[in-house]
């Protein structure tokens, strides 16, 4: 069953932390130091977090409960945040178009570039699971594929803005979610045969939830991106850009369903249908990856 609840997600209450100037000047050392020098600082600051993390820290235990089937221990927290923390530091490379830093490999591909060279606009849903940015990497090495990202930037505005800094173009090609042309752009995209992804975990405001099982407990998803895939009528792609470890990525896409294709049903039933598709697939890949997962709050908190 779905619940409605007006107030906005647990996750947009949580303060974002850092100085926008700090983290310029923390990118720009990074660009001039190297990946493998100016990492060794994540180290430390991986350590500050798992001591003075707080509420986030009992949410990453909380979680890694579930996906590591497990007690989890200090070093399990450690590496979680770790994890986190490299993400953070390569998107810094990453939207500076220094892919040569990294070897990513692709999975589950081939069908989507069929569908992409066809001209036909895709929807790719990921989560905060790993690095959404690895995705501007295949983009790169395939000349004509557009990519345009829907996100809502409230909680890592001040991360933006540093990054954009760096390289104003990287973040030319967003859809704000949240305002109210947003679906009319995102639907242009698409007809220009764009790939258009969004983070299809959180709500973005007031939404109505669907209840699912997520790891072994009744988590509550939004579902204004499944009710808008439906009525945009094109193939959705789960997406994960998981993080391996040292420099390495692992880029997987895994078709859930085409909305191109005529169906019969209620809307409602078709964008369940696919909440269910994206529900295992987020799970498997938290098992499979239980580092990886970048939500540090009480993801399963009840109303």
């Amino acid at each position: 069953m779905s619940t409605v609840d007006r107030e906005k997600p647990a996750w947009m209450h949580r303060q974002e932390r850092g100085n926008r100037f700090w983290l310029w000047i923390m990118s720009r050392l990074s660009l001039w130091l190297g990946r493998p020098c100016s990492r060794l600082v994540l180290y430390g600051i991986a350590l500050y977090f798992v001591l003075f993390g707080g509420k986030a820290m009992l949410a990453s235990r909380a979680y890694l409960r579930r996906s590591l089937e497990r007690e989890p221990g200090w070093w399990d927290g450690y590496r979680h945040v770790l994890a986190f923390a490299t993400t953070i530091h390569d998107r810094v490379y990453l939207l500076c178009d220094r892919f040569e830093n990294f070897r990513i490999d692709l999975h589950g591909a081939d069908t989507l570039h069929q569908h992409a060279e066809s001209g036909q606009g895709l929807l790719l849903f990921g989560a905060h699971l790993g690095s959404f940015e690895v995705l501007r990497a295949m983009a790169n090495r395939h000349t004509g594929l557009q990519v345009a990202m829907a996100m809502y930037p409230e909680n890592a505005r001040q991360i933006n803005q540093a990054l954009q800094a760096i390289n104003p173009l990287a973040l030319q090609d967003m859809i704000q979610l949240g305002t109210l042309d947003a679906m009319l752009a995102i639907q242009r995209r698409l007809e220009e045969g764009a790939l258009v992804g969004m983070l299809a975990d959180r709500a973005a405001g007031a939404d109505q939830y669907y209840s699912r099982s997520f790891l072994g407990a009744k988590a509550r998803f939004p579902s204004g991106p499944f009710r808008m895939a439906v009525m945009l009528k094109q193939p959705v792609y789960f997406m994960a850009g998981l993080y391996d470890g040292g420099n390495r990525y692992r880029l997987h896409f895994e078709l859930l369903e085409d909305f191109s294709r005529p169906s019969t049903g209620s809307r409602r039933d078709a964008a369940e249908a696919l909440l269910d598709h994206y529900v295992a697939a987020l799970e498997h890949h938290c098992r499979s990856h239980p580092y990886n997962w970048f939500n540090f709050y009480d993801f399963w908190e009840e109303k």
